[in-house]
């Protein structure tokens, strides 16, 4: 009997596993050269680390130490103190692809495939011939389990090499350590340090520690000690929902009855939203859902686009805020200016997405190159593909001369400014598999033009604000050189004492004046007076300080008293309208002639120094 063409053919047809998949295509993953492939397997392993962490209520610490063990090797250990992970699983989180815990639950997380960690294990089995060591520990009084590890690409299972209990010092965590072929690169954006540094900056409740193959110790200090709120678990949302998905919903629900299934099916669907639907979709609400086909399956879709449906819940969503946002640039870097802002939560196919901005202006960032861009996805940093992403677009889009910046030719604007855009969602839109860029879903690239915009306006008002204050400095600067000759020449003539001109000065700057009165009294004793004038065209709220090494009484208004050492430092907090004035009185008991003529400067707090006269000031956080 003569075998057809097509029946040889056939003989050479196989499944294959997902495994041996990635074993050959592993640039999609993120494995494409040597400096990538390890900042891809260390921001796997850490997005693991702060994932179990946060779902523990754990405040992450985190090591991650680089070593050399060849001209073209490197050994990396990451190390957490999560809640650990129980023996009968290590084995498959490690070693075995697309097993994970989040597929399919519709919350923020980092990590959702259940690929990445077990990916990097695959590239270091591939490139080094190395099993994977891990060390585990869920509790003070359990056993820490270590197991030594490859992955079976033929099946896409574990490989166990060893499996015993060890002693560790940590109460619980777990360590992973994998040799590959790799390199450790310093000095440029895509490296270890800079995708640390941006996750700490976004990530401002966890502790990293970085040790460097040349034993340097990079910290990065936690900003806070607030955990994020967690995000929680929702059902579907009908806006958006595919066809297919619905078909398949509908075919394998537990639901007898088709009003029941859509209230319990997605969310934001309740009694009354569920009658709407079924009389705008012409179909039966006691129907069974699994009888319904394509046809009444594409009418349900249509009436989902009529009734108005509220928006899904935001629970499910956890944003950095602006708050912690500002924390961690302001730790992170060394800036004059910075502005936050976090959108409302916004839906793109039925999934909320929140987009949130901060920007970093001035101090030592480089002036003649384009602005650094730092782009986040559910608090991961995206190193790679930047022209690829809608963020990047949503930037170059954005009209920056209109804003202060420069923007030559179009494209990314030229200034010292970090640009920090983060995006949060259920489902993020990658466009691979690698999680290096965000795809052009117009929704999403709006909310982040929006966003971006907000901050750039802040940017302008600061800008404009520098710009006034630095005529105002200018022109002091002229009025205080003039002024006081004119003042000596007129008192020579008249032979008069030189007259204090900072009350002048005032008047013509427009400014604040804060300045003191010293009366020395008969018994030794010193009435005081500090006597504010507003002649700006704003009402001003501030604090005065006076530091002296004297106790003082008969205060009015009775100040604030901080002990510094053998000083103290009396704190009013004043709040002066247009026009007004207002005087701070104390006395001091026995002070001699020498020691009156030592007062130190008053210090006014919250204003800038341009807007002051007669005192320092510092405008503060």
């Amino acid at each position: 009997m003569e075998f057809t063409i097509a029946e040889e053919l056939a003989k050479n047809q196989k499944s294959i596993s997902v495994a041996e998949f990635f074993e050959k295509n592993r640039q999609i993953l993120g494995f494409d050269s040597a400096p990538r492939s390890l900042i891809t397997t260390v921001k796997e392993a850490v997005d693991n680390a702060l994932d179990a962490c946060e779902e523990a209520g754990i405040l992450p610490d985190i090591l991650v130490q680089i070593e050399r063990t060849g001209q073209d090797y490197v050994t990396v250990i990451i190390e957490d103190n999560g809640p650990g992970i129980i023996k009968e699983q290590i084995p498959k989180v490690f070693a075995k692809l697309l097993y994970g815990s989040r597929f399919h639950a519709l919350k923020q997380s980092r990590g959702q495939q259940g690929i990445g960690i077990s990916a990097a294990v695959l590239y270091s089995q591939m490139t080094a011939g190395r099993q994977t060591k891990i060390l585990s520990k869920t509790g003070p009084g359990q056993p820490a389990h270590y197991y030594e590890l490859m992955i079976n690409t033929s099946t896409n299972e574990p490989d166990i090499l060893k499996d015993e209990i060890r002693d560790w010092f940590r109460p619980h965590g777990t360590q992973i350590e994998l040799e590959m072929k790799a390199s450790y690169v310093k000095g440029r954006r895509q490296s270890i340090y800079e995708y640390l540094k941006a996750t700490a900056i976004v990530n401002p409740h966890a502790r990293i520690t970085l040790i460097e193959p040349d034993g340097n110790e990079e910290v990065f200090e936690r900003a806070t000690d607030k955990m994020p709120k967690p995000a929680e678990e929702i059902l579907p949302h009908p806006e958006g929902i595919e066809l297919g998905t619905l078909m398949k919903m509908l075919h394998y629900t537990e639901r007898q009855k088709l009003a029941p299934f859509l209230r319990y099916s997605f969310c934001k669907i309740g009694l009354l939203t569920a009658e709407e639907i079924c009389k705008a979709s012409g179909l039966d609400p006691e129907i069974d859902p699994k009888t319904l086909g394509r046809h009444e399956a594409r009418k349900l879709i249509e009436a989902f686009e009529k009734v108005k449906i509220m928006a899904p819940p935001t629970d499910c969503l956890s944003p950095i805020g602006e708050e912690l946002i500002y924390r961690g640039l302001e730790k992170e870097t060394n800036v004059d200016f910075i502005a936050t802002s976090t959108r409302k939560p916004a839906v793109y196919s039925g999934n909320p997405f929140v987009v949130e901005v901060g920007l970093a202006y001035g101090g030592n960032l480089p002036k003649e190159e384009k602005i650094s861009i730092m782009r986040f996805a559910n608090r991961v940093p995206l190193l790679y593909q930047q022209g690829g992403c809608v963020t990047t677009h949503a930037v170059e889009d954005v009209k920056w001369k209109q804003y202060g910046l420069n923007q030559p030719g179009g494209g990314i604007p030229v200034g010292p400014v970090i640009l920090l855009i983060h995006v949060a969602s259920i489902n993020v839109p990658f466009t691979s598999e690698s999680k290096d860029a965000i795809a052009d879903i117009p929704v999403i690239k709006e909310e982040i033009d929006l966003a971006i915009k907000d901050v750039a306006r802040k940017l302008k008002h600061y800008l404009s604000k520098q710009s006034n204050l630095k005529k105002r400095r200018e022109k002091e600067i002229i009025i205080t050189k003039v002024l006081p000759k004119m003042a000596v020449k007129v008192a020579n003539i008249l032979e008069k004492d030189v007259p204090d001109i900072n009350p002048v000065v005032a008047r013509i700057m427009g400014n604040l004046l804060v300045h003191r009165k010293v009366k020395k009294n008969e018994d030794g004793t010193a009435d005081i007076a500090i006597k504010v004038k507003n002649f700006g065209t704003s009402s001003y709220a501030f604090r005065v300080h006076e530091m002296l090494p004297w106790k003082i009484s008969g205060a009015k208004p009775e100040p604030k008293v901080v002990t510094l050492g053998n000083d103290y430092d009396y704190i009013w907090d004043i709040s002066a309208a247009v026009g007004s004035s207002k005087v701070l009185s104390y006395r001091i008991e026995y002070v001699t002639d020498s020691e009156l003529g030592k007062f130190p400067d008053l210090v006014v707090e919250g204003l800038e120094e341009e807007l002051v006269t007669g005192a320092k000031a510092f405008k503060g956080a």
